[in-house]
């Protein structure tokens, strides 16, 4: 079975993987989130930065939160600079993906070592409120 956005998601690690071996571990997620966006321009891809993501229920927006970067109006990615990836996070990027019709994210960590976790959560299952 052939991943969801594949040559996309490659491209969208690749980036991260530049950046981290250009700036290593340390600094703080906006920083990673700067030049992260500056990688994935160059690939000419579409980039929107803190993105809104509103939460409905009973047709009412109950909150509103921001994705860190969305690629291509397809592709959430959370961006965190922590010791490592930890549930909360996986947890935040599914919400964000159920609240939107994104089906695919990442979680990328710019932690001592990289590393990323991927989510998808296809649009059937979705409530479909936005």
């Amino acid at each position: 079975m052939e991943l969801l956005h594949k040559n996309l998601t490659e491209q969208i690690i690749n980036c991260f993987y530049k950046v981290y071996n250009t700036l290593g571990y340390g600094f703080l997620e906006k920083v990673y989130e700067n030049a992260f966006t500056i990688e994935l321009q160059k690939k000419g891809l579409e980039i929107k930065c803190q993105h809104p993501i509103k939460v409905f229920y009973d047709n009412k927006v109950i909150g509103e939160y921001f994705a860190d970067i969305v690629v291509n109006n397809m592709i959430i990615l959370e961006l965190k600079a922590n010791a490592t990836i930890k549930n909360e996070h996986e947890i935040q990027l599914m919400n964000y993906l159920k609240a939107t019709e994104m089906e695919v994210g990442f979680v990328f960590n710019f932690g001592h070592e990289p590393e990323y976790s991927r989510k998808v959560f296809m649009n059937k299952f979705k409530h479909k409120q936005f």
